[in-house]
């Protein structure tokens, strides 16, 4: 099984990254806040491999950090949650907010996120709030920490909290968030939000 992939970002897509080792092109499906993290085309990265092996497929799913992977075998450890949905959870919801969502035992929260309905959210919590624990949260995906910022309440700290995730200052993330939500609206899902942020910042 491979574990660790070590190489050059040869194709950067909105489900996957193309790495290539020594020649060979490896094909890596990524969450989306995993892949706006991702190096850009050219340079070289370093991820955190989960090979899954089916009767049809052999698919390698890559994180940038041990927090995201961790969190991507919890998901799949649950009844009728597969690796794709996984990566739609962790595609809709911050690492920190999905935790806090399972140990409060916010199903109102998890069903919001695409994909997931009302008896995955259940589940999700059933049978992980008692392991949502062990996995270590709190830092940035980049290994910095977090800054302690007073976040708002709902979506829009959601959004916030993402942003500081991916390593943006507070300040910038206040201002891509404002962007962000004067275009789509306070309706818009949070990765449609997150993915227009990161449009503004690279304006």
């Amino acid at each position: 099984m491979i574990a660790r992939l070590s190489g050059l970002v040869e194709e950067k897509g909105d489900e996957a990254l193309v790495v290539d080792v020594n020649g060979v092109g490896y094909r890596v499906n990524m969450s989306f806040l995993g892949l706006a993290r991702a190096p850009r085309v050219g340079e070289p990265v370093k991820l955190r491999i989960q090979t899954v092996v089916r009767e049809d497929a052999f698919e390698l799913f890559g994180f940038l950090d041990a927090t995201e992977e961790a969190l991507f075998g919890l998901l799949t450890s649950v009844s009728h949650v597969g690796p794709r949905v996984a990566l739609g959870v962790l595609s809709g919801i911050e690492p920190a907010e999905l935790a806090e969502a399972i140990r409060a035992g916010n199903v109102n929260r998890l069903k919001s996120i695409r994909g997931v309905g009302k008896k995955t959210a259940e589940r999700l919590v059933v049978e992980l709030k008692d392991k949502i624990a062990a996995v270590s949260l709190g830092r940035a995906s980049n290994g910095a920490a977090v800054p302690n910022v007073v976040l708002p309440a709902g979506k829009n700290g959601e959004l916030l909290s993402a942003l500081l995730n991916l390593g943006y200052k507070p300040a910038q993330a206040e201002r891509l968030a404002e962007s962000a939500q004067q275009k789509l609206g306070d309706e818009a899902a949070l990765e449609a939000l997150v993915r227009e942020a990161l449009k503004a910042a690279r304006a």
